[in-house]
């Protein structure tokens, strides 16, 4: 435990910024699977909705520093095929 008023504080930011982190990743996995059950029951306007949801939270994660962007573009790939594959068949 920091002695220190400054350290204390930093103690105090750090915890806080780990929970909006976890917010963010724990919400861009939640859409995840939403997109992904979306597609499994096929319907096309929900899918559409869920997809654009998930790339606003990933883009979203990305620009404050939570995802790397490789990583952030990675997940986008990785939708835009789950979606493209759900309406091929």
């Amino acid at each position: 435990m920091p002695n220190i008023k400054q350290q204390k504080k930093r103690v105090r930011i750090a915890a806080q910024e780990r929970l909006e982190n976890l917010r963010y990743s724990s919400t861009v996995k939640t859409f995840t699977r939403r997109l992904q059950t979306a597609v499994a029951d096929g319907d096309e306007a929900k899918v559409a909705h869920e997809h654009r949801e998930l790339v606003r939270w990933i883009d979203k994660a990305a620009s404050k520093g939570i995802v790397h962007r490789n990583a952030a573009s990675r997940k986008k790939a990785q939708a835009a095929r789950l979606v493209a594959r759900g309406s091929g068949s």
